[in-house]
């Protein structure tokens, strides 16, 4: 066991907290998952920051909320200078090591304004979210060229499967009785086996290249951060034999879901039930296709992990690696009437989040389930912290999660934050939204979940009451309510106006700060005397060498 071991961060993407069996999935068996959970700490109130795929990422990349780094949805490059968790390991002789998927746009305009080349060592990185790329694969769409920065589609090739689009055909579609090829894009075609054997999908694939870049590295004395980021089980829904019939609908979960949630009289809430997404998922014999197909990817996830870390338990790499499983958010279902993700209830903005520590140091918690309330940038900070870093307060707005780890205590967080930004959306066209007021923002105390909602009013749950969600108090008349909803706008208003971008204010440029009239800054000063008084220091220590006290 090294001081400074290895941390295997391990990221599913679109996977929901209550999919998992150590979750309490009655169906859905992970036993994989669920024995790490065992050796490890398993929370129970993890909150990403937003409940999309690229604000959500870039907020754990960076272990700072939206609003600090700005990259407010998917397509919005993390701008130029955001420091990163890669930034941080480097500082102190670690590195931070992707293989799957980051959802990084660069700044691209940005580093041409500041003259740096993309090709460059500093452009790469930038251009990368500050991982070294062991291998990136974000997916594709079904029009989209060959990507440059993934093996996946030549790997495919080179194992038979050849095409213009080897990831949308083999991969991520499915063939009819007649062998016509039909695209999972359809959710119709949800319940196909993928075009493609197990061995060689994606979620095996990216399994594969993780347990490569750690023999790779068995000989390494730097310590890494390796971010095994998996597509799966996002959309589209499709997964490879024998996982596509494993499940049907007597294993599907009826909807959580009211009637009151549709007849709701929130504009904002309106029109996401109207958008097409919505309204898909909220009929059942979608469900019907989709549920048993997302469970299956969850079940091939699972198994693929089983794989990976029986690997690492022959190789010895478990003794000397942190693993950390969670997810960059959940996806609706149908639940609320609602598909995708994009809004705040739990099955979309809370997480599974399990952390195995194999030191000595966490063997009072193995085992443990921590109600705390914490937040996807605690990663950054915590990963920091394995490697020997010291903290970055002024950077890092996320906090230490090792005092749970280690059952040290010490370790409390009033509210938890998620935001979204909605201006490109079906909702802000139908109501006619202007970008500046199209963004909303969740406050969580653990009880009580506040949603503002720029130009509308707010929604209010009760977790406490209404562990399902499905009856919004934000237009409540009782007192109780009245005040939940002024105090909790008044806590989001205390966090909206803290310092969030004083990245560069150092310990050394606060303390300097503090010493000003040590440098000679007098200020304020009405003579000698009261400046030897305040200070402790003679006058004329700071008269310059050589120069007389007298005006000639």
């Amino acid at each position: 066991m090294s001081d400074r071991p290895n941390v295997l961060w391990i990221m599913a993407d679109q996977l929901r907290f209550d999919y998992l069996s150590c979750y309490g999935h009655p169906h859905l068996h992970t036993p994989h998952i669920d024995a790490l959970a065992q050796r490890g700490v398993r929370f129970t109130n993890a909150y990403v920051q937003s409940p999309v795929c690229g604000p959500s990422r870039m907020s754990a990349y960076t272990g700072r909320y939206v609003r600090s780094h700005g990259s407010t949805w998917n397509g919005m490059p993390l701008r130029i200078g955001e420091p990163t968790l890669g930034d941080h390991l480097r500082d102190v002789g670690s590195r931070a090591v992707l293989v799957g998927k980051t959802h990084m746009i660069a700044d691209a305009e940005g580093m041409a304004w500041l003259g740096i080349d993309p090709k460059s060592e500093i452009g790469v990185r930038r251009a990368e979210c500050g991982f070294d790329i062991f291998e990136r694969d974000d997916g594709l769409h079904p029009d989209s060229a060959r990507q440059n920065w993934s093996a996946y589609d030549d790997y495919l090739v080179a194992h038979g499967y050849s095409s213009d689009n080897p990831w949308e055909d083999f991969a991520n579609s499915g063939v009819d009785p007649d062998g016509e090829l039909l695209s999972a894009w359809l959710l119709k075609n949800s319940r196909l086996p993928a075009n493609v054997p197990e061995e060689h999908s994606e979620t095996a694939y990216m399994t594969n290249r993780a347990m490569d870049f750690m023999q790779a590295a068995q000989n390494d004395d730097q310590p890494w951060v390796c971010h095994l980021s998996y597509i799966k089980p996002h959309w589209p829904y499709i997964v490879p034999a024998p996982y596509h019939d494993m499940y049907d609908s007597g294993h599907i979960l009826a909807p959580i879901r009211a009637d009151a949630e549709r007849t709701t009289d929130h504009p904002l809430m309106q029109a996401y039930l109207n958008a097409r997404v919505c309204r898909s998922f909220s009929r059942d014999h979608v469900r019907e296709q989709v549920v048993p197909a997302y469970m299956g990817l969850i079940k091939q996830l699972d198994d693929n992990l089983g794989r990976l870390f029986k690997w690492m338990e022959d190789t010895g790499l478990s003794r000397n690696t942190i693993i950390a499983f969670t997810s960059d958010h959940g996806d609706y279902m149908g639940d609320h009437w609602m598909g995708d993700k994009d809004f705040y209830h739990d099955v979309a903005v809370k997480v599974p989040l399990i952390l195995y520590d194999p030191r000595p140091d966490a063997d009072a918690t193995r085992g443990l389930v921590s109600d705390a309330l914490v937040e996807m940038i605690d990663l950054a900070p915590t990963f920091l912290s394995v490697v020997g870093g010291t903290p970055k307060p002024h950077i890092l707005e996320g906090r230490d999660l090792t005092p749970i780890l280690h059952g040290t205590g010490g370790f409390s967080r009033r509210y938890a934050i998620s935001e979204h930004d909605y201006h490109w959306s079906e909702m802000a066209q139908a109501l006619g939204v202007p970008q500046e007021h199209a963004h909303t923002k969740m406050i969580f105390d653990g009880r009580w979940k506040y949603i503002r909602c720029e130009t509308f009013r707010p929604i209010l749950f009760d977790l406490q009451s209404d562990p399902q969600e499905l009856s919004d108090l934000g237009a409540s008349d009782l007192p109780e309510h009245q005040e939940v909803r002024a105090r909790m706008e008044a806590a989001l208003l205390d966090w909206a106006t803290r310092h969030h971008s004083r990245v560069t204010a150092t310990p050394k440029i606060l303390e300097g700060q503090k010493i000003a009239a040590e440098v000679g800054i007098l200020i304020g000063f009405w003579d000698e005397e009261e400046y030897e008084a305040t200070t402790g220091k003679p006058f004329d220590s700071l008269k310059p060498v050589g120069r007389s006290n007298r005006s000639t």
